[in-house]
């Protein structure tokens, strides 16, 4: 029998060059209804990247009128750039029952996680921090100065993995997707999510 319940908020983070978007876009294809919340940066575009796809790209103008708004749910400075998460497809998505993901920096997951206490926090970590260096000097994007901005900020964030319910180590894809994906399945599937409604018609058809 269908079962109606509110809709879960995930976050997911991780240090800088983990592989996040690596295994939230080999993940997402094969999880139902999972709302992917986009966010705003002032970083600039890299190549191959589309505005409102891996982010809505913003001036540092724009993104200071978004929060004078209160348009955002959480916002952060990382590495000399802005990023935060528009409210209003959130708000609606979790309203409507649908589950949403958003994928953040540790203090824009902290921030979430103070508001939404009941968010299901998702910790991604490299099997090392050698590792992690080899895959930032790997993407020829960032310069050694933003490197090792990097690289220093990556010991602070995986420092902060108790605070998350869940942890991911991305060693290998394939396991770090078959890991993310069986947390969302476990979430749907807590019984503490329905109501005593749902639950008492569930038990009166036994």
């Amino acid at each position: 029998m269908p079962f109606n319940r509110p809709g879960i908020l995930f976050v997911m983070t991780g240090a800088s060059g983990v592989g996040k978007d690596t295994i939230r876009q080999a993940a997402l294809p094969s999880i139902d209804e999972l709302f992917f919340s986009v966010s705003a940066t002032t970083r600039p575009r890299r190549p191959g990247e589309v505005h409102g796809k891996q982010y809505f790209f913003y001036e540092k103008a724009a993104f200071e009128r978004l929060l004078a708004e209160d348009a955002l749910l959480e916002h952060a400075e990382y590495v000399d750039d802005f990023y935060g998460t528009p409210a209003a497809p959130v708000k609606e998505a979790l309203a409507g029952g649908r589950d949403v993901l958003l994928e953040l920096e540790l203090v824009g997951a902290r921030e979430v996680k103070r508001r939404v206490p009941e968010a299901v926090m998702i910790f991604i970590a490299p099997p090392s921090l050698s590792e992690l260096e080899r895959r930032l000097r790997g993407r020829g994007t960032d310069s050694e100065s933003r490197i090792q901005k990097r690289l220093a900020r990556a010991r602070e964030e995986i420092r902060a993995v108790k605070e998350f319910g869940y942890v991911v180590v991305n060693d290998t894809l394939p396991t770090a997707v078959r890991d993310f994906c069986s947390i969302i399945y476990a979430e749907r599937a807590r019984t503490a999510l329905l109501s005593r409604r749902d639950i008492a018609n569930f038990l009166r058809e036994l």
